[in-house]
């Protein structure tokens, strides 16, 4: 018999591509005969669930007074959040509690009580959070690494969230409470999507024997019922794109600053906090297109149908869903050299690779990109094997301690 597992994110709705990997997860184990359960935070937007009664109350850091001091206490796992876990944990008593992003919404304090009842703890890590208190290893607009294996105060030297000295005390608060020395303790394996994200740990003092790489899948669900909805368009072909948020650390700006320069259309698909500000300074020219957020099915017809997608993240992008669902629909991808991107790229085969943060050198591969015949067939077929679930799936066992 299968073992139980209890799938922790603090959100449980489309929000972002943790929480898609989290409705993946859930849908691929149910297909591989495991039961699951799911722990969130209450919140307007998640999808119905027969687990939401068991859901952590919902909390604001934005609210009044008394609300912020609950959200501070749940951030360092006191208040309600301890009583709603352990009801699950006895209601559906599972063999293995696998959290995703539980910081501040929810809590670390959660794999303290599932170890505390003897549960196995796998850690999926979708960002930098465990060594990085923004998160970003972004700190003045620029790639930082100074609180990564050292102190942690960095955050607030630098007002590294949202420029707030009150939100980076908060931040370093959480990093000193939810330390290296503390999780490692209660934590059994902790998920890597990228070797980049691996090493990145393994500088941040995670022993590596505890790290097990396992990239992002493609939903088979979602990419069929993708394909069955794509047709061939009009502008097959006569377009290249860019498909997420527009928010500075995505690199969005560069990409448009390098488009200007060419002639080649381009399709912006996304919203954000820069969305207002770029399309009112780019939105005029001929050769861009804004299209705003797109539903799944709306993202892969753009996708299928253009010549390239390009991903220009300033960043310490992780394991980005955005590549591998270009690459599984056979639409090749011009990357930025950063994070875990350049993994997933073989250059000149399924795509290229620029100097992030180069618009010179993005301009030249776009130019290429666009005047390169790409093997679109070839681009799918590899990409389906080395995003598949199985794949992913068999190493995912391996952590839950089953092989």
């Amino acid at each position: 018999m299968k073992p139980r597992v209890l799938i922790v994110n603090k959100f449980y709705y489309p929000r972002g591509g943790d929480c898609v990997c989290v409705l993946n997860l859930e849908r691929l184990l149910g297909l591989h005969g495991y039961e699951t359960a799911v722990f969130s935070m209450d919140y307007s937007e998640n999808i119905p669930s027969e687990w939401s009664p068991y859901f952590a109350s919902g909390i604001d850091f934005s609210g009044s007074v008394s609300r912020k001091v609950d959200a501070v206490r749940r951030m360092l796992g006191f208040g309600d959040i301890r009583k709603s876990f352990l009801r699950i944990l006895d209601e559906f008593n599972p063999d293995i509690v696998h959290l995703h992003n539980i910081h501040s919404y929810l809590s670390p304090q959660l794999a303290l009580m599932a170890r505390k009842r003897g549960k196995r703890v796998v850690w999926t890590l979708h960002d930098y959070k465990l060594i990085c208190p923004s998160y970003s290893c972004l700190a003045d607009g620029k790639v930082c690494e100074e609180c990564v294996g050292g102190s942690s105060f960095g955050v607030v030297r630098h007002r590294c969230m949202k420029g707030s000295l009150a939100a980076s005390l908060m931040a370093w608060l959480e990093a000193s409470r939810w330390n290296a020395a503390v999780l490692q303790k209660n934590v059994d394996a902790f998920i890597c999507p990228s070797d980049f994200m691996k090493r990145m740990m393994v500088k941040g003092g995670f022993d590596e024997s505890k790290l097990v790489v396992n990239c992002n899948f493609i939903d088979p669900v979602r990419l069929s019922s993708s394909a069955d909805s794509i047709s061939e368009s009009t502008d097959a072909g006569q377009y290249y794109c860019y498909v997420g948020r527009l928010s500075d650390e995505k690199g969005v700006e560069l990409l448009l600053k390098a488009a200007a320069r060419l002639s080649y259309p381009l399709k912006i698909a996304g919203g954000g906090p820069l969305y207002e500000e770029l399309a009112a300074t780019y939105g005029d020219r001929q050769e861009i297109e804004f299209l705003g957020p797109l539903s799944g099915d709306r993202v892969g017809a753009l996708l299928r149908n253009a010549r390239f997608s390009v991903v220009p993240s300033v960043w310490y992008e992780n394991n980005p869903l955005s590549v591998i669902e270009s690459l599984s629909l056979g639409t090749p991808v011009v990357g930025a050299a950063i994070g875990g991107i350049p993994e997933l790229i073989r250059p000149g085969i399924d795509g290229l690779v620029f100097n992030f943060g180069d618009e010179l050198d993005l301009t030249s591969k776009l130019a290429e990109a666009w005047n390169k015949k790409w093997d679109h067939e070839g681009i799918k077929a590899h990409a389906l094997k080395s995003f598949s679930a199985e794949t992913h799936l068999a190493t995912l066992e391996r952590a839950y301690g089953l092989k």
